[in-house]
């Protein structure tokens, strides 16, 4: 497994293979046998019952956190952002990371073990917008395990994600392995992901996509973030605008013991603003609602408050 230090999850459907986590200069025919390897392990670890993942995970998260550096640093600062500076928190918190990249391999090749874990006191919330028959963008933050909202929401019927491919090209068949389930239609993070968003949206299906990630290329704008303002996608609320569609942020809370998952539903209020910045911040606003349901399971270590190079100017008084 790698560690947490060289984990990314930028990708939409963030994984232990994404992007960073292997840096390896290898040649193709390398780079296609450790892919080879690494399914395999994933498989391996997948046949571990859900309750010595989550143990094993939140030892190993421990373990990391106590290396000073700066994902330690990171953990702290925005955890104490949200008003959270005990370091038996911090401590918490980096546990459940090392739970929920432990969880991950299971979710993804046993989902048909891992679904019926899912339980939800706000099924309602799902239900309620899918009879209306307009379609449903659901807003997943890297909150809890991510990874089993999509497939548990399968059974209302598909559901179409974006993902980020892998720098290797050669890792694609170990995404694929990870991304195949009827109903779920992975697609990538291109102009063309976002057409097929817009056309499932508009035959009254559901999409996902993590909204707390940090948007490039121009495409957000500054809003609040517990507190401190945060580079937020706008392409949610132009979905949302543009196809008239409900908005449902969604999580997954991590049970003890290993029981599973308890899904949190939470409705955006409608009419939705016209007004991009206070959509992105009334975004923000509800997914600090969940957070706060749960706050240990929140990718705290993740660079949330980055500011890119082509980001627009910072709000004056701020600083990066």
């Amino acid at each position: 497994m790698p560690s947490l230090r060289k984990l990314s999850f930028n990708s939409a459907i963030p994984c232990i293979l994404s992007e960073n986590s292997l840096l390896l200069p290898f040649d193709t025919v390398t780079t296609r046998f450790s892919a080879h390897m690494v399914l395999v392990l994933l498989r391996l670890i997948a046949l571990l019952p859900l309750p010595a993942l989550h143990g094993i995970g939140r030892v190993l998260g421990r373990c990391v956190y106590a290396l000073p550096g700066r994902y330690r640093q990171r953990l702290q600062r925005n955890a104490r952002q949200a008003g959270y500076d005990d370091p038996a928190f911090a401590r918490r918190a980096a546990g459940e990371t090392g739970a929920m990249i432990m969880e991950t391999p299971k979710v993804w090749l046993q989902t048909a073990k891992c679904v019926p874990k899912v339980v939800s006191d706000t099924e309602h919330v799902a239900t309620d917008a899918m009879a209306e028959g307009r379609g449903i963008l659901y807003l997943t933050p890297h909150l809890g395990c991510f990874e089993i909202t999509a497939r548990y929401i399968v059974k209302y019927g598909p559901i179409t994600v974006m993902y980020r491919p892998p720098r290797h090209a050669a890792l694609e068949p170990v995404m694929e392995a990870a991304r195949s389930m009827s109903g779920l239609n992975a697609v990538p993070a291109t102009r063309q992901g976002v057409r097929e968003f817009v056309r499932a949206l508009k035959r009254g299906e559901a999409v996902g996509m993590l909204p707390d990630q940090v948007p490039g290329s121009g495409d957000g704008v500054w809003a609040p973030f517990f507190g401190r303002p945060a580079l937020t996608m706008t392409l949610a609320g132009k979905l949302a605008r543009q196809t008239g569609v409900a908005v449902v942020v969604a999580a997954a809370e991590r049970l003890a013991h290993g029981k599973g998952w308890r899904l949190h539903y939470l409705r955006l209020p409608e009419p939705l603003p016209d007004d991009p910045q206070a959509l992105a911040g009334l975004i923000n606003q509800s997914m600090e609602t969940l957070i706060r349901r749960f706050p240990e399971q929140y990718l705290w270590s993740y660079n949330r408050y980055k500011v890119p190079a082509d980001a627009p100017p910072l709000p004056e008084s701020v600083s990066a």
